[in-house]
């Protein structure tokens, strides 16, 4: 299978690059699944209910969310009725949603989509990601229930994605961090046929501060007083993602790739 990540949309720029990019990537790179990071889409913080029906019709088949997973509160009963939304597997117990499901991809074929949130240098306290994904894992073999299985680790710390990666190798086809907005250049295949990449980085204008308009996080740095909200930079968007090739029967990867398209970085497909 051909399998496609896409890191945090930022803002209106970041959602127009999804939805001007997007459907031609599908046909032109054949894929068979791709999930989206949307929770930063609506102003920079959460995703309402319909911009995620426009990332959803652009050509992603699951939109993932992350800590900001309500902050759009339409999110709250949008949610229940959608279940190609996925919020973090170890958030409140009582929030609506789930956080992992088994999904169809071309051909038939069943693909696994979970997150969870990590816990280190996160404003809140969350439930062990370890353990809400094990379980999941258990259910859902590769090879047997289904024939790939993406993970996303959506927090701060590389080294808490890293062990995540190396918690679900030989497990999952896909293990990729979101959350820093800044793309890592460690993409790899682990040992046990895993793909990773510690994070995956924006959807968003790079020319900014992780998507942000420059002048008031430069100012809070300086002064460290805030004057005015985060607003999103409205420049040329920068898709930024994970690209995977598994084989089917053992759900493994066997080539993974970073993906830079558009706006300032220097571009990288498949």
């Amino acid at each position: 299978m051909k399998l496609l990540f896409l890191g945090d949309v930022v803002g209106r720029t970041g959602r127009a690059g999804i939805t001007q990019r997007l459907p031609g990537l599908r046909a032109e790179w054949g894929l068979d699944f791709v999930v989206v990071n949307g929770e930063n889409a609506t102003s920079g913080a959460g995703l309402s209910a319909a911009h995620a029906k426009a990332l959803l019709e652009a050509g992603a088949d699951c939109v993932t969310l992350g800590d900001h997973a309500f902050d759009q509160k339409d999110m709250l009963s949008f949610i229940e009725t959608e279940p190609r939304i996925l919020r973090p597997l170890n958030f409140a117990k009582t929030a609506p949603g789930k956080g992992a499901r088994v999904y169809e991809a071309t051909g038939g074929r069943k693909v696994l989509v979970a997150q969870v949130l990590g816990q280190v240098f996160m404003k809140r306290p969350f439930a062990d990601p370890f353990s809400a994904i094990e379980t999941v894992l258990k259910t859902h073999p590769l090879g047997g229930a289904v024939q790939a299985a993406m993970v996303e680790i959506h927090c701060e710390a590389t080294s808490e994605k890293m062990g995540m990666g190396h918690w679900c190798d030989g497990r999952a086809s896909l293990v990729v961090g979101a959350h820093t907005h800044i793309p890592t250049a460690d993409a790899q295949i682990l040992p046990g046929g895993t793909a990773f990449q510690a994070d995956a980085g924006m959807c968003g204008d790079y020319n900014s501060v992780i998507g942000m308009e420059k002048l008031e996080p430069m100012r809070r740095f300086v002064t460290g007083m805030q004057k005015e909200r985060f607003t999103p930079a409205n420049g040329e968007a920068t898709l930024c993602g994970t690209y995977v090739e598994t084989d089917d029967r053992t759900g493994k990867a066997t080539r993974v790739r970073m993906i830079r398209i558009g706006g300032r970085l220097e571009e990288a497909r498949p």
